[in-house]
């Protein structure tokens, strides 16, 4: 059976599984996703200093990791690793949250914004948005109040909250909201049942776009680069 690795950048084992639940939902017949957690850093990653360094973790995760796959997922909104792991683990595709949910949401010209929990990475958000040459696209992220560690273990305060947030992208604008965060996956499949626009649910989005890497690579001609 091809296995998926799913690296989960946030040392919570309680998240993994819950990420690995969430992706396997968009797995091909036949396919299993298997998770990997950190060793190290916090249960959830909200500032720029945790997610710098939780690229090397996600690394050492990749290359420890004992189970053969066809496929990655770095499942962490700020896709840490996610250049060093593609990089060294070519051909196998490797796809990252927040590339794969600022793309699906991008899709058609949409304009899109971000719903998340984390204000000290606001600035890498928009920077990833920047980079994937969605600019002109993106209306930019909406937060919600309080600690984002405490809110997000509060799984009904924490879905209010996200809609109050994805109603103001709405109001700014946005015609598809993606909810900012591999441990806000739970509520971002809540979420995308309550409104009538596309609310992107990011792990979801990467496993789509996984797929489509997968069945690019398996078409290709021995040899040919396929790009992520």
């Amino acid at each position: 059976m091809p296995n998926i690795l799913l690296i989960n950048p946030n040392s919570s084992q309680a998240t993994t599984d819950m990420m690995v639940r969430i992706a396997q939902d968009h797995v091909p017949a036949g396919y299993a996703v298997v998770g990997a957690t950190v060793a190290n850093g916090p249960s959830m990653i909200i500032n720029e200093v945790e997610l710098a360094a939780a690229a090397a973790e996600v690394e050492t995760a990749w290359r420890s990791a004992r189970v053969p796959h066809v496929g990655v997922i770095i499942s962490a909104f700020g896709d840490p690793g996610v250049m060093q792991v593609r990089e060294a683990s070519r051909p196998i595709p490797v796809v990252g949250i927040c590339e794969a949910s600022m793309l699906e949401a991008s899709e058609g010209g949409r304009r899109f914004g971000v719903a998340t929990v984390t204000p000290d990475l606001v600035a890498a958000i928009d920077a990833k948005a920047q980079a994937l040459g969605l600019g002109a696209l993106y209306t930019g992220v909406q937060l919600t109040p309080g600690e984002p560690r405490r809110l997000a273990a509060d799984a009904g305060a924490l879905e209010a909250a996200l809609s109050d947030a994805v109603r103001a992208c709405l109001d700014a604008g946005a015609q598809a909201v993606i909810i900012g965060g591999g441990p806000l996956g739970q509520a971002a499949v809540g979420l995308a049942q309550r409104f009538d626009v596309p609310i992107i649910a990011p792990i979801s989005a990467a496993m789509r776009r996984l797929n489509t890497c997968i069945a690019a690579v398996q078409a290709a001609p021995v040899g040919a680069a396929v790009r992520a």
